[in-house]
């Protein structure tokens, strides 16, 4: 049994990774449906948060039905992120998750993100500063390293773990690597031979096939993955991944009828919880994988993409699940 802090997460736990503009309550919502054993808020700006911000607070938003869940902050300011953890507590998560592997610039060039990974002393004091502020699991999502030249991530799981983290995730690639190239897994098997270790290992980085995820179980010995990606316009792939470890068999493919209704409730959440606007152009990133695989459907894509009437969305799903309906995928 897999555990952080007192929370049981089962054998092989598969995580929905904090994704900015994606891992909101809404795509929560669908991928805890289909499977997903432990998720994360989008990350949050600790000054933000400290400012009172309204975007920032907004993502503080988490459902009962969620749990567990984790919100994860992120900043280059220890006294900031010690008092946005104080803040992220009083909402309530399972586990508070520091962000140290965020690779765009905006974030890793002012020393956030995976820019802490240039200065991994300034790292593991802040992380021991958080976990000394709240009483909740702490955890973080971090990468291999700046670059190649950088990669310390055995030495830096075990300092981060000596000062109190319960658990880890990480994207096995470099934050000069971004999300292109091969993930490093191999550093992850590194991590896991240390004799020193105790958390729980997360792996991140290419999961995108309940085979692939097998494979990587199997060769790398991780305690759990985290997907990403994968996942957007397709938060079927925990369910399918734990019915290919269950069995070794694939799970059938959504049907068309599945994925339309999925669509309209990720839909019909994201307009409620953001306004007609917002929620329309935030879902936009999702529907190629929604209907990824039906032939000609470019022309229905583009109207989705484009069009800003939510009954108009309605009408074209319909529409969709009508012009399409003899296909299978």
């Amino acid at each position: 049994m897999i555990k952080i802090g007192n929370l049981e997460l089962g054998e092989f736990p598969l995580l929905l990774a904090p994704m900015e503009d994606v891992s909101d309550p809404p795509f929560r919502a669908v991928c805890k449906e289909n499977g997903a054993d432990l998720m994360f808020t989008e990350f949050i700006s600790s000054e933000g948060l400290i400012r009172d911000a309204a975007k920032s607070v907004q993502k503080l938003d988490i459902y009962d039905y969620e749990r567990p869940i984790g919100i994860q902050i992120f900043g280059n300011e220890i006294q900031s992120m010690r008092e946005a953890a104080a803040i992220v507590e009083e909402a309530q998560p399972d586990i508070l998750d520091i962000n140290y592997g965020c690779p765009v610039n905006k974030v890793a060039c002012k020393g956030a993100g995976a820019g802490i990974l240039l200065d991994i002393d300034k790292m593991v004091a802040m992380t021991a500063e958080i976990v000394k502020a709240v009483k909740i699991p702490v955890t973080v999502k971090t990468r291999l390293g700046w670059d190649e030249q950088t990669i310390r991530i055995v030495e830096v799981v075990e300092r981060l773990q000596d000062v109190g983290i319960q658990a880890i995730s990480i994207h096995a690639r470099t934050r000069k690597q971004m999300y292109k190239g091969e993930a490093r897994w191999e550093y992850l098997n590194k991590v896991k031979e240390n004799p020193r270790l105790k958390i729980p290992v997360f792996g991140n980085g290419d999961i995108d096939s309940p085979e692939r995820a097998a494979e990587y179980r199997e060769k790398y010995q991780v305690d759990g993955m985290m997907i990403g990606r994968a996942s957007i316009g397709y938060p079927w792939i925990f369910d399918e991944i734990k019915h290919f470890f269950a069995t070794g068999e694939q799970l059938p493919p959504p049907t068309l009828g599945e994925r339309i209704r999925v669509a309209k409730q990720h839909l019909d959440f994201s307009v409620e919880w953001k306004g007609e606007k917002l929620g329309l152009l935030e879902m936009r990133r999702h529907y190629t994988n929604y209907f990824r695989g039906i032939p000609n459907f470019k022309p229905y894509r583009t109207e989705l993409v484009t069009s800003e009437d939510y009954g108009h969305v309605c009408t074209l799903l319909n529409k969709v699940g009508e012009v399409f309906a003899d296909h299978e995928f």
